[in-house]
């Protein structure tokens, strides 16, 4: 048996691990679209390092696109097994697949007409709106703490990995020449005291564990607490200097917290009586995803529901559709905040409106998770003066602030507290996934220091046999 790492190795986008057994069974962990690369970045979307016709299996940890984003990818080349998810991560992968189908599309369109000018050949999309719903048809629900058998060898059980809605770990036990190996996958590992999730689970003793390690080298603990930090920012942009808060927000997670967040100061009676604006027609469908499963709601969270039917509305809030509606927010004078996608500022409406912004002093640019160092939110996070935007040149005059707190990737005491279950002496070996290589060599001495002789950070495409 062996593992090959196509992704998320030694960068934190494009998970996917591919497990071999000895009889030819093939299991995929995760497929996950790569983002925020540069010029790599769609060569590295167009060519899997494997066959997806000839793939079996696919376990799918939660639906963030850098996990789920190349599922349509892999059915139009072929693949046709079983994906195993949680119920809540299957009904947001639904909306995150389609929506991602139309981008596809789309950005195929828009760049054709420049080919066709130039005399060359057009270009396909990564995959359609009818591959994606193709892949919807091959997935099949195990529940939280429910063992599925696969095969007569191969059985899982999904734990909550409290990273977001549906999210989970993977434990699988595999059986080959009358011997048990288990493996561990942790997915995305969430905080422990996140604003609305339950805490990751402890899990079985495992043999091997694939870890993420995003913020391996890094504390949130000593960070001002979320609503103080967003009351501040909003009093002193919009009621001080009459400005626009732009918050670039994941619209799975990171927006739901948002709105949470400011609900709360509403319910507190000191939320600024501003306008509010979520731009994005895909947050408002996840927002529904998150009430249709409020199972992972942690207990603070229901203590508020007995007094707060919807921890997702408050005064001043509107959600935007349409594109001319979101055009129409960079004519508007008015001091507001707008909540957009995508989290990284790469792409999506946020994009635009930081643009349009980017020059104004009175504006804050407010970044509220990880972004990738390429990213025009990465450089923004650097405190870069000059930055490029759609290819132009563009001075930063807007304060750009961050609250890394609010981050549903743990910090390094969170990764060792989910570890922190599991009996170092038994752990063969510990691969880490989904960081940042200077990360992940800081983050392997933290897990020596608790016992885990054995930790391995795989390059992309590399193989480690078990």
């Amino acid at each position: 048996m062996h593992i090959v790492f196509h992704g998320a190795a030694r960068n934190v986008t494009g998970s996917k691990h591919l497990i071999y057994l000895n009889d030819g069974t093939s299991i995929l962990l995760d497929c996950g679209m790569f983002q925020g690369l540069g010029e790599r970045t769609d060569d590295m979307n167009e060519h899997f390092g494997f066959s997806p016709a000839k793939l079996d299996y696919m376990i799918l940890s939660h639906a963030h696109i850098d996990h789920c984003g190349l599922i349509p990818r892999m059915v139009a080349e072929g693949f046709q097994g079983q994906i195993f998810s949680t119920s809540a991560t299957m009904d947001l992968a639904r909306i995150l697949l389609m929506d991602s189908a139309r981008i596809q599309m789309a950005d195929a369109e828009y760049s054709n007409k420049h080919r066709a000018r130039k005399g060359m050949e057009t270009m396909e999309p990564l995959y359609t709106e009818e591959h994606a719903m193709e892949a919807m048809r091959l997935f099949k629900i195990v529940e939280y703490n429910e063992e599925y058998e696969i095969t007569p060898r191969v059985k899982f059980t999904f734990t909550d990995a409290g990273h977001v809605v549906g999210s989970a770990a993977v434990h699988l036990t595999v059986l080959e020449d009358g011997k048990e190996t288990r493996i561990t996958f942790s997915g995305d590992v969430g905080r422990y005291g996140d604003l609305l999730l339950k805490c990751p689970q402890k899990f079985s003793q495992a043999d091997y564990i694939l870890l993420e390690s995003t913020y391996g080298d890094s504390l949130h603990k000593d960070l001002e607490p979320i609503e103080d930090a967003l009351l501040e920012i909003i009093k002193q942009t919009c009621l001080i200097k009459k400005g626009k808060v732009i918050i670039p927000a994941f619209s799975v997670g990171r927006t739901q917290e948002l709105l949470y967040a400011l609900n709360s100061l509403e319910n507190k009676g000191v939320l600024p009586d501003v306008p509010y604006f979520v731009d994005s027609p895909l947050s408002l469908q996840a927002t529904q995803v998150l009430k249709d499963h409020p199972e992972v709601y942690n207990k603070q969270v229901n203590e508020v529901l007995k007094v707060d039917d919807d921890i997702f509305a408050f005064k001043g809030l509107r959600f935007v559709e349409s594109t001319e509606e979101s055009i129409a927010l960079n004519n508007d004078p008015r001091p507001c905040v707008i909540i957009s996608s995508s989290g990284m500022a790469e792409a999506g409406r946020v994009k635009h409106h930081i643009k349009n912004n980017i020059g104004n002093t009175k504006t804050t640019i407010l970044i509220v998770g990880y972004c990738e160092p390429n990213s025009l939110g990465g450089h923004l996070m650097r405190g870069e003066k000059l930055v490029y935007i759609f290819g132009e040149q563009y001075d930063v005059k807007a304060e750009v602030q961050v609250i890394k707190s609010m981050s549903a990737h743990g910090d390094y005491e969170d990764l060792l507290r989910f570890m922190s279950c599991q009996d170092p002496e038994q752990v063969k070996k510990v691969f880490l996934v989904h960081g940042e290589y200077e990360v992940q060599q800081i983050f392997a001495d933290k897990l020596r220091e608790k016992g885990f002789k054995e930790v391995e950070i795989p390059a992309q495409h590399s193989r480690a046999d078990l």
